[in-house]
């Protein structure tokens, strides 16, 4: 007589069992994996950092067509918007947008890049000014802000604000126009995204400006919290994913940290009973650098 086969068990449910015990020798630290989570040993870290470079990449090639491109979300308009709100935040009135001061800027970027110079004064001498009257726009007070290599507006804008005197052409009260540039092109061997901002106060009547009080802001370097702060107004989805990844890789090497004393005995008493702080450490300094890295750009 031959016997009935059994029914086989529900193949899904032991997947999901599978499943559910790797997640859990992964970040949980147990007997099972003496103490040490499968995502914060050797071979985890490995994987996480290939794939925040690999998500990266993936990201900035959709986004512009080349592995190293990078995306920028930079315009007028987010511009205009990014800076009324820190204007609005300090009492001053809203700018408006004028069309002879972003002709002047379009005009003043366009040189910098045909004449491949980064600077408030061009190569022969001429002031910002220049452009300003050329476009048509009568002022009694005018101020250009600079920026080069940053991916959002936001990004520009908290830069300048960082900068006092960036920050004081920006929030100056006597201004009533702005007009921006933002151009894409090759300065000094890389492609970097130009900003040109032009502030305007206009004269009264057809009066030309000759008696025009003029500002421009000085260039200067920011620091790193500044930098860092630049950094978190640019971030990406792909680096805020990234991040997000990495914190709860480092939420998991302090877990491990915690149990450091129930470590197998060699272990304790070798460095690795450290290992946890030193990787949640390892991976803090990373989310760092990539955020700095973010903030890049010059004012």
């Amino acid at each position: 007589m031959r016997k009935a086969a059994k029914r086989p068990a529900n193949s899904s449910k032991a997947k999901k069992r599978v499943v559910r015990r790797k997640a859990h020798l992964a970040i949980v630290p147990q007997p099972k994996n003496s103490y040490r989570p499968h995502l914060v040993r050797r071979q985890g870290l490995a994987f996480i950092l290939a794939f925040v470079f690999s998500l990266q990449i993936v990201y900035n090639y959709a986004q512009t067509g080349s592995v190293l491109g990078q995306a920028t979300d930079i315009s007028r308009q987010r511009l205009l918007v990014a800076t009324n709100q820190e204007r609005l935040s300090t009492g001053a009135q809203k700018l408006q947008s004028n069309q002879l001061l972003n002709s002047a800027a379009e005009a003043k970027a366009n040189d910098m890049l045909s004449r491949q110079y980064w600077s408030h004064t061009s190569p022969d001498g001429a002031t910002p000014w220049a452009w300003v009257k050329s476009s048509g726009y009568l002022y009694t007070r005018a101020g250009e802000n600079l920026a080069k290599g940053f991916h959002t507006s936001k990004g520009v804008v908290t830069a300048w604000m960082n900068s006092p005197e960036h920050r004081e052409n920006m929030l100056d009260g006597e201004f009533s126009d702005v007009g921006f540039a933002v151009k894409k092109g090759e300065l000094d061997g890389k492609m970097t995204t130009l900003i040109v901002a032009l502030y305007g106060k206009p004269a009264a009547g057809t009066a030309a400006a000759t008696t025009a009080s003029v500002l421009a802001a000085s260039d200067q370097p920011y620091g790193f919290v500044s930098r860092l702060g630049v950094g978190v107004q640019s971030m990406t989805p792909a680096l805020v994913g990234s991040i997000v990844l990495m914190l709860f890789s480092t939420g998991v090497a302090l877990i491990a940290h915690a149990n450091r004393n129930k470590l197998p005995k060699p272990l304790r008493q070798s460095w690795y009973r450290y290992h946890g702080l030193y990787k949640a450490a390892g991976m803090t300094s990373i989310i760092i650098i990539l955020i700095a890295l973010y903030g890049g750009g010059q004012i």
